[in-house]
């Protein structure tokens, strides 16, 4: 069982400290504590989310970055003893999926509404994007799929399936062009995985976004997803958050910073106005994750290549709504041999890899 103190982080930690707590736990919260483990504040992926949406680098204190935050939505806790039927009621008016349990002003236990969402069935049907050839991880991709490759003893695919059918999706379309019949003798029907598989066949390679419409028309939102994706990334707030900001396209994103290895100058007709050593820079990267509206689709042209960032271009220049979700919680893009070796590294250090 994990400890509680695995959750507890400092308020001088960085946001990147605290992102790294929470994939540890696998549980979407940290708990900010003092020096004397005294309770201070929860921290949710969802407040580093709102934080990185807000412009807070990964090296910031997170203290910094969520205090307004928390200023708005204090902490909702409660004592130990406190009936489960109670704390199901805190959790439920609050809005929240946990309810840290003081005892002296520190946290003894974390009750979850986890419990009570298992089970449940998101609106939602999956496709994952697995036509690919997987050329720069040749040779291991000269007789697999890249997302067939084994990663922790499982196939990428299955640890995708797996978690998909844990968040409540219970359709996932999976479109194929590289040696499909191994993806399909593996799975076969889904229902092994407690799910319903759809295969959709490119005759010829389609791009990121062009298979989506070979996938049979439905009413529900569609999460679509790379095939090369290692993530934890939290399916149910994905969705929330997309349909929250009444959007037609939600991206899933990462942050990524670039530190340059010289200083960098800052000149006005030739006068050196400022001297930056070895600066970073953040951005927000594309995660390959996306929430499709129904409708939105139609905008995916039939039978050429087509790709995710065209479609994103194509909704922009309509002046439709399209949302940037941050990913923050574990997310790894296995494209290259190095990628490779750092999923497999990852999955042998992390518990909820087990």
């Amino acid at each position: 069982m994990q400890s509680i103190h695995q959750l507890f982080v400092q308020p001088e930690d960085s946001i990147c400290t605290v992102m790294k707590c929470i994939d540890r736990s696998g549980q979407g919260i940290a708990l900010l504590v003092d020096e004397q483990d005294r309770f201070l504040a929860t921290i949710t992926d969802g407040d580093l989310r709102r934080a990185i949406l807000a412009g807070a680098q990964l090296d910031s204190p997170v203290a910094v970055a969520v205090t307004r935050q928390q200023e708005l939505r204090p902490s909702v806790t409660a004592l130990v003893g406190t009936p489960r039927e109670e704390q199901l009621q805190l959790m439920q008016q609050a809005g929240v999926r946990h309810l840290p349990l003081l005892q002296d002003g520190r946290v003894a236990e974390l009750a979850s509404l986890h419990e009570s969402l298992v089970g449940l069935e998101l609106p939602v049907q999956a496709v994952i994007m697995a036509g690919g050839f997987g050329k720069r991880l040749r040779p291991l991709t000269d007789s697999l799929p890249k997302p067939m490759l084994s990663i922790g003893g499982k196939p990428l695919m299955e640890r995708t399936i797996e978690s998909l059918q844990q968040a409540g999706v219970r359709k996932i379309n999976i479109t194929t062009h590289y040696l499909p019949e191994t993806i399909q003798h593996y799975f076969g029907s889904g229902s092994r995985h407690g799910v319903q598989l759809t295969y959709v066949s490119e005759d010829e390679p389609l791009g990121t976004a062009g298979a989506i419409r070979l996938v049979q028309e439905t009413e529900e939102p569609l999460l679509v997803m790379n095939g090369d994706i290692l993530t934890r990334v939290d399916y149910r707030a994905l969705l929330s958050f997309h349909e929250e900001r009444a959007a037609d396209l939600t991206v899933g994103s990462r942050q990524y910073e670039v530190e340059l290895p010289y200083g960098v100058i800052e000149a006005d007709d030739g006068v050196i106005r400022r001297l930056r050593e070895k600066p970073k820079y953040s951005f927000l990267v594309n995660a390959g994750v996306y929430v499709l509206s129904p409708w939105a689709r139609r905008y995916i042209p039939s039978g050429r290549p087509f790709h995710m960032t065209d479609l994103i271009e194509a909704l922009l220049e309509q002046g439709r709504a399209v949302a940037c979700f941050p990913i923050v919680e574990y997310w790894l893009d296995i494209g290259r041999h190095e990628d490779f070796l750092k999923a497999e590294q990852d999955l042998r250090e992390l518990p909820w890899a087990a």
